[in-house]
Order: structure tokens, then sequence, then C-alpha cells
């Protein structure tokens, strides 16, 4: 029998509650692979299921399950409502070989809130390939845990007053010392210390470019970058260059340097809404909410699918009062990726902050399903709870 046909046959006409959060992923798309298979995902438990699956961030330390009701634990007893954990669930969905589809993923804006970095940050880290998306939709990019997790050694040095193109060339220096390795912070024996990336090799560590680790902290630091004022107008610099240079004025925190090096390598190169949404975050950081407007509607006329775009153009709106025109751009967004949890949460903040309670109700509700932690999860539900 094949695994589709097993499915089937375990899931087929059953009714399915959960109780507790779901670790591996939000209720809403558990709900529809249980669908997919056959089964009918219920809202809450009732005497009248037959599967109540338990989520792994509330399994019972002792193995005393909270039943919401004397009835359904009778019935658990009598066995006509049978008790698995969620581990179990995917394993029947035969998705556990598939970790991708069950582990939580995070966007730029819940990464970067996650690790307290701006979401510029985020963004440069991906171009540079230091973090890598495990998928893409609407060209909003998703990582996973393990990206998380590189993500928090990135922060810890940034933490500690290390520049990101620093971090870059110590990492490059590093990448060197190991062949086929193309990310040394995920496949190499990595340590964070101070402002510092070393490897360990054996017994000791090794700094980049190969020499035995030594006190960085005794060292002048080397990592600011060389700017000056006429950086930006000197002919030998191609766009890339300029691209590059941009990144480094973005790490000093000249914003305004920063996007005149972008404009400059703009001004020698092909349109795309990637360099204007990196434009429109520039603009937005130095200050200039309505000229990052103008870059976010360019990126958005060239890709219109770009759901990151007409979020981060509905929350710059709302800062400038524009309430109609952000509710408009939010609503696109949701329209082109329901399950943009941003844009979800932002609109039915939005729409209850004018007023609108009724027509918020919707998007709290996809925010109780979307949110990427309990905190957020409980407020969807206490929003909807106040409606009651």
């Amino acid at each position: 029998m094949t695994q589709l046909h097993d499915t089937a046959a375990t899931f087929s006409g059953r009714r399915v509650a959960f109780l507790g959060k779901l670790a591996g992923m939000s209720r809403k798309d558990a709900s529809a692979l249980l669908a997919a298979a056959g089964a009918k995902a219920v809202e809450r438990p009732t005497v009248d299921i037959d599967l109540l699956v338990i989520g792994e961030n509330d399994l019972p330390i002792f193995g005393e399950i909270d039943f919401p009701s004397a009835a359904i634990q009778q019935a658990a007893a009598d066995g006509r409502i049978e008790i698995i954990q969620e581990t179990t669930l995917w394993e029947r969905l035969g998705l556990l070989e598939t970790q991708q589809r069950i582990q939580r993923l995070y966007t730029p804006a819940m990464l970067a809130d996650l690790l307290g970095v701006s979401k510029a940050i985020i963004r440069r880290w991906q171009r540079r390939g230091l973090i890598q998306p495990v998928r893409e939709v609407r060209k909003l990019p998703y990582f996973d845990i393990r990206e998380v997790a590189t993500a928090q050694r990135l922060a810890q040095l940034l933490a500690a007053g290390t520049s990101a193109d620093h971090i870059e060339r110590q990492l490059a220096s590093l990448q060197s010392l190991s062949s086929c390795v193309d990310r040394p912070l995920e496949q190499l024996s990595i340590i964070v210390e101070g402002r510092s990336v070393l490897l360990r090799q054996g017994e000791g560590l090794i700094e980049p470019g190969g020499q035995m680790r030594i006190d960085f902290e005794k060292l002048e630091p080397d990592w600011l970058p060389e700017l000056t004022e006429n950086a930006v107008s000197a002919p030998r610099r191609t766009p890339a260059a300029l691209v590059d240079l941009a990144a480094e004025y973005e790490d000093a925190g000249r914003f305004d340097a920063a996007v005149e090096a972008l404009e400059a390598a703009a001004a020698d190169m092909e349109e795309s809404s990637e360099l204007y949404f990196q434009l429109a975050e520039l603009y937005y950081r130095s200050g200039k909410a309505e000229l990052a407007v103008e870059r976010y509607a360019a990126a958005i006329d060239l890709e219109p699918d770009f759901v990151e775009a007409r979020s981060n153009l509905a929350c710059t709106l709302v800062e400038l009062g524009k309430l109609d025109e952000a509710t408009t751009q939010f609503q696109a967004a949701i329209a082109i990726y329901p399950d943009y949890f941003d844009a979800q949460y932002h609109l039915a903040r939005l729409l209850d902050q004018s007023g609108r309670g009724d027509e918020a109700t919707a998007h709290w509700e996809a925010c109780r399903f979307l949110a990427p932690d309990d905190a957020l999860q409980d407020e969807a539900a206490e929003r909807l709870a106040a409606r009651r």
C-alpha cells in the first residue's frame, strides 16, 4: 500500500482537534494538511472528536494531560478518543522526512524582531549569502531555525561592535582555510569571541588568515570603512563597487551617503525592484519617508507581487498619516499572499485604531494561526475575545 493510501486510511472521515500550541506549524496549515488527507480539523475539542493532538509546546511533563473537560477525559479513557503527540501526527502525515514543512519559518521582519536588529541588516546578510532563505513566496524570503542560529551568531558580533563588512571579510578568510566550504558559519566549527570570528581546530583556535589565536581586543580596529566625502563620485568606481560602498556607508550609519552611492549605482544599472527596495529602506532610515514611499512604489511598479515592498510601503504611509492609502496597500499584499503575518497584523491594528473593529476581526483571526510566537498569538486572541 502506498503512503498516500495509508494516510487516507488513517485520517479519512476523522474529526481532529488540537490541545495546546503546535511547534511545527500553525493550526491553519495543519488543518489544511488534515483536510487534504480526508480528515476535518475542528476549532476546539469536544466529546465527539476522534483524535486529540497534543502540541509539542504543551506536552505534559509527568504524563498528566490537562483535559478541557471531564467528559473528554472519560471519552479518552474509554478509547473513544485517540490521543497522540504532535510529532506522531507529522509521522502519520508523512512529513518528518520533509523537516522544512514542519519547522517554524521566519520572515525578515520576524527575524529582525527576534534578534533585535534592523530589517536592513537581515536583508544585507541575505544578499551577501550569510543567511539563505529556505523558500521564497512573492519575493518574501522565509528562514528556518538553522538560519536563525546563524543569524544569532552574526547578531552577537554586531552587538560586540563589529561591522557587517568586517564580519564578512573574517568569514571569507576562514572559508579559505577549508576546501569545499561555502558557508563557514554553518559548516565550520566557528566560535565568536568579542569582535572576532575564530575557527576551532583541535585544541586550539585559528584566526582569519591562518595564524594561531591572538588578542584581537588589543589591536587597533581595522574594520571601520575608509570613507571620504568624494568617494561616491570617484570615477574609478563601477556600479558594483558603488553598491558595496553604499553597504559600507550603511554599516557606518551614514545613510545619506549610502543613498547617494546607491543612487549613483542605479543610474548605470538596469532597473531592479530589489535595488529600488534597498533605496526605499535607506531613505526611510535616513528620515526621508516621502522619498522612501516613491522608491517602494517604483519597486512595486516593476514587481506588483512584491509583498514585502507593499507592506513596508503601507507602514511608511501610516507614519505619514495616509491611513487610507496604507490600508489599500496592506489589503493588496494580503490579497497576493494571505499567509503574510506582518501584513495581517499591521492591518488589523490599523483598522482597530481607525474605529473599524468589525473589519479587523478577520485579520486578527488570521493572526491567531500565523503568529510566530505565543505573545503575538495571545494578543490576537485577546483582541478577538474583547469583541465577544
